[in-house]
């Protein structure tokens, strides 16, 4: 069983940054590829990175490429998202999440195929 633990959200203007954190404990971290999902109200989590096991290949959703990046310290069992030129849009509760089995480390795989979540942390971008 493998806990996640987040931190880092809050308010800034559109153009800052952010960056996110995800701490985990009660498993082997590098045995877990991680993702960050998004969720505005009344909408389904939405995928926004991924990384492997070893952090040598992450994958972005569109809307995010370029500004947002995912990484990750597995000796401080510890997954992060640097979030920059962040815009409006950008608001919502952000996810992290762990998945044990990683058939295809090209593919991105959606909330469902993951395993363990944290508890969400309130990312709002203000115009």
């Amino acid at each position: 069983q493998v806990q996640l633990v987040q931190s880092g959200g809050g308010l800034v203007q559109a153009g800052q940054s952010l960056k996110l954190s995800c701490v985990a404990s009660g498993g082997r971290f590098s045995d877990y590829g991680m993702g960050w999902f998004r969720q505005t109200p009344g909408q389904e989590r939405e995928f926004v990175a991924q990384i492997s096991r070893t952090g040598v290949i992450e994958k972005y959703a569109d809307s995010v490429k370029g500004r947002f990046f995912v990484s990750r310290d597995n000796d401080k069992k510890t997954l992060y998202l640097q979030m920059n030129t962040l815009k409006p849009e950008d608001t919502a509760v952000y996810y992290c999440a762990a998945k044990g089995v990683i058939p295809d480390l090209q593919a991105i795989y959606g909330p469902s195929e993951y395993d363990y979540w944290g508890q969400g942390t309130q990312v709002t971008v203000s115009s």
